[in-house]
């Protein structure tokens, strides 16, 4: 799954400047996580197909911060997705709330800001040490 990964991803963004290349990581684990519900799902697959090849082996990053990065990342996934239903959508079942996906919209600008600033720290850091 990580070669299908890193073979459609290298085919739709250059992955030349080291920060797409950490943004695509990020935001991939974001997103896989979203459709995975779980960023322990997400991260063998973007690991495998843009953290391990791309970020560490093209470009010579550190593995431990972007493990430790990316898996953050991932979690930002997990604010914003229904399929973390112990997070997300039992709460709300809980607490009676009106609206099923009130506690997702809420968590959301605070998951898209914490994603924003993953994305930075990996970038100032991932190359550093």
């Amino acid at each position: 799954m990580g070669k299908l990964v890193a073979g459609l991803i290298t085919d739709v963004i250059p992955l030349g400047l080291p920060v797409v290349a950490v943004a695509t990581y990020c935001i991939g684990m974001a997103l896989f996580t979203i459709i995975m519900g779980n960023a322990f799902a997400a991260f063998p697959i973007m690991t495998a197909g843009i953290g391990l090849p791309i970020i560490v082996g093209h470009m010579g990053g550190n593995p431990a911060i972007m493990s430790a990065i990316g898996m953050l990342a991932g979690f930002c996934g997990t604010l914003i997705t229904p399929m973390a239903a112990n997070f997300n959508i039992v709460p709300a079942a809980l607490l009676e709330l009106s609206d099923q996906h009130g506690v997702i919209k809420v968590q959301f600008p605070t998951a898209i800001m914490l994603l924003i600033i993953n994305i930075i720290l990996m970038s100032l850091l991932v190359f550093r040490f």
